[in-house]
């Protein structure tokens, strides 16, 4: 298929499984085009038009003119330049490597990568935690990964896919709903009932039962596994970790049980203060599980030959 044709339907893939639903996607997508609509023509140049389709700034084509044809792709959690090396190596070797598709951003994806947490307080506001407390949070917590964000190199592996000429792309938050929905649908239907009835769940999957052998698997952090599960809220998706302050407001909608990819420190003892159990299913891992639900999508029509690097490994389930 083409560049533009496997974009647009990875997009597509992550619009339909983004834990806020498609209608509050609409009204955002509308709220851009009329933010765009406001601005003085000398700015309207350096607005990023594509937001008018896909809502995920971290999840862009960073390399190509959408022409191009794809049944090979390079596929990484990081594609940066080492990758971007493999990537060029293999082709001279005789590999047929039409595409790098990295999960983490990179370039202006990278850049701008704080733009798509907003939708956490969303998230949250559909478990119960006031939207007004839950955007007042977020808010400060977007300006300080923001002030993170200022002074990165973005354009380094970006740069050197243009100039060994591969075209490249990356799925962030398009591939974090997929693993995000997947596992609270999982949850919601075999309603665990202990923390570690939530583990086996967990070990159930082929990602993490790599991640195992690996010695990355799940882990109960806080909370023995006697405990009651309760109401189990799956917290993998909108751009990097949320506010610290969140877990009083998560205790107190009812939520018991946070099943996240990674915690920082900051963050653990802010939930243990407040008696919520956390279960880290793998950072790795779990970026793997949604990359593989989302190639599962677009290899349907027309399957794709995967190189799988960078921590990443292939595992289909069609």
């Amino acid at each position: 298929m083409k560049l533009r044709d496997l974009y647009e339907k990875a997009v597509q893939t992550g619009i339909k499984n983004d834990p806020r639903g498609e209608e509050l996607i609409g009204k955002e997508l509308a709220a851009r085009k009329k933010d765009y609509d406001a601005l003085k023509d000398a700015d309207k140049e350096f607005f990023d038009t594509e937001s008018f389709t896909n809502p995920y700034s971290d999840s862009r084509i960073l390399n190509g003119t959408g022409e191009e044809d794809i049944k090979n792709a390079l596929v990484g959690i990081d594609i940066e330049g080492p990758e971007v090396m493999l990537a060029h190596a293999l082709r001279e070797r005789g590999e047929p490597i039409d595409l790098m598709i990295a999960h983490h951003p990179e370039g202006r994806a990278y850049a701008t990568l704080y733009d798509v947490m907003g939708m956490q307080a969303d998230i949250l506001g559909r478990f119960g935690v006031p939207i007004s407390v839950a955007e007042d949070l977020m808010d400060k917590r977007i300006k300080e990964v923001e002030r993170r964000l200022m002074p990165a190199n973005h354009t380094r592996a970006v740069d050197a896919a243009r100039l060994l000429e591969i075209p490249f792309m990356c799925m962030h938050t398009l591939t974090d709903n997929m693993v995000a929905t997947y596992l609270q649908e999982r949850f919601d239907d075999e309603k665990p009932y202990r923390v570690s009835d939530v583990m086996d769940l967990l070990h159930s999957i082929p990602e993490y039962q790599e991640a195992r052998r690996q010695g990355a698997g799940p882990k109960a952090l806080i909370g023995s596994e006697r405990r009651t599960a309760g109401r189990i809220f799956v917290d993998m998706t909108g751009g990097t970790g949320g506010s610290k302050d969140i877990f009083q407001s998560i205790s107190s909608s009812g939520i018991n049980t946070v099943v996240g990819m990674h915690i920082g420190e900051e963050h653990r003892k802010e939930a243990e203060k407040h008696h919520v159990n956390v279960v880290i299913a793998g950072h790795i891992s779990s970026d793997t599980l949604g990359i593989n639900l989302m190639l599962d999508e677009l290899s349907k029509e027309e399957p794709l030959n995967i190189y799988d690097c960078s921590g990443f490994k292939r595992i289909s389930r069609l």
